[in-house]
């Protein structure tokens, strides 16, 4: 079965559950491309499934880091003014 096939099997799925809003189509088709990309990753084998889930967490501690110090950043700016 072609991905594309794969992917509007999910998506009507989806519709015929009466659970699509846009926010929640949205983070559906996220999900899935990460899930195609991590698995292209896997094929490639370019890392280890271990490696890959390491790096991930990594990169979600830095993008939390990242919005952290945006948010602080921002109020600092407000005590200014």
């Amino acid at each position: 079965m072609s991905k594309s096939k794969i992917l509007l099997e999910k998506l009507t799925g989806l519709v015929a559950q009466g659970l699509v809003s846009y926010k929640d189509l949205n983070n559906e088709i996220i999900n899935i491309i990460k899930s195609q990309r991590d698995e292209i990753i896997l094929k490639m084998k370019i890392s280890t499934k271990e490696e890959t889930d390491v790096l991930k967490k990594r990169i979600e501690k830095l993008e939390y880091e990242i919005n952290k110090l945006k948010k602080s950043k921002r109020t600092k700016k407000a005590k200014k003014s």
